[in-house]
């Protein structure tokens, strides 16, 4: 599915109405994509397909995804200043190992995928 800027708004709108303490232990609610790259880029990757990859931010992995060629971070929100990517690839696996099998399912759907 081609991801025009649009159907990118609508969805990230969607996960932010779906991001809770159940689908990411670092959840706030004035932060709400805080703990949730993980999750998150799983369940985009279900939807749009594209690679999921990586970046250490202050010693721990931050979780995105690229889908036709573009960078898309749905949490970079969470951070208080710009990251640096450094496009590390990584897979389902590590992603998940990031979260569990249970958050990914809820977030899952909630949005529907």
């Amino acid at each position: 599915m081609t991801a025009g800027s649009a159907f990118l708004v609508d969805f990230y709108q969607q996960l932010r109405r779906s991001w809770s303490i159940e689908t990411g232990r670092h959840w706030q609610r004035d932060n709400p994509a805080s703990g949730q790259c993980s999750v998150t880029a799983l369940v985009v990757q279900d939807r749009l397909g594209g690679e999921i990859l990586k970046t250490d931010v202050n010693g721990a992995w931050h979780f995105y995804n690229r889908i036709d060629g573009r960078r898309v971070d749905f949490t970079v929100s969470q951070f208080d200043s710009p990251i640096g990517y450094d496009d590390v690839p990584s897979n389902r696996d590590e992603a998940l190992g990031d979260c569990s099998r249970q958050q990914y399912e809820l977030l899952k759907g909630r949005v529907g995928v």
